[in-house]
């Protein structure tokens, strides 16, 4: 695995643990994969590896902000995928919101049923799970 790998790894393990705890993904996990995914990219290949993160930021950002806007989606989800976008590009973030979606209703689907008869089933359902496996599928695709 090389660097791009890992900090994709550690930005999904990180968000993960943080939205499963906390029921959201915080700030400062999300602006370290910004930062991560602009800095390597502008590192490895200049400015065209700047504009092309910066780029899957802004599409990673746009994606999902339907779902944020309607009451669907938090908005460190949001940002958890403008995060990856930045590290994955504008094509590995569409491919990764692709695999999120069917991935996020197969586990909405099973938190419900897990939770099943509970009282106390919060209204929203962690995603960032959901996230992370479509954005580290995308990144296996890539090669």
């Amino acid at each position: 695995m090389n660097a791009l790998a890992w900090m994709a790894v550690a930005l999904g393990c990180a968000a993960t643990f943080d939205d499963l705890r906390r029921r959201q993904v915080a700030n400062g996990i999300n602006l370290a994969g910004v930062a991560a995914g602009l800095g390597w990219h502008a590192g490895t290949s200049g400015a065209t590896g700047l504009e092309r993160s910066a780029g899957g930021a802004a599409v990673g950002f746009l994606v999902f902000l339907v779902f944020y806007v309607a009451g669907a989606m938090g908005a460190g989800d949001i940002k958890l995928m403008a995060a990856f976008g930045a590290l994955l590009g504008p094509s590995g973030i569409l491919l990764a919101a692709l695999f999120a979606a069917p991935a996020g209703g197969l586990m909405a689907a099973a938190w419900l049923a897990w939770k099943r008869g509970a009282r106390d089933i919060p209204y929203a359902i962690p995603y960032a799970p959901a996230i992370t496996l479509g954005a580290w599928l995308a990144l296996v695709g890539r090669g």
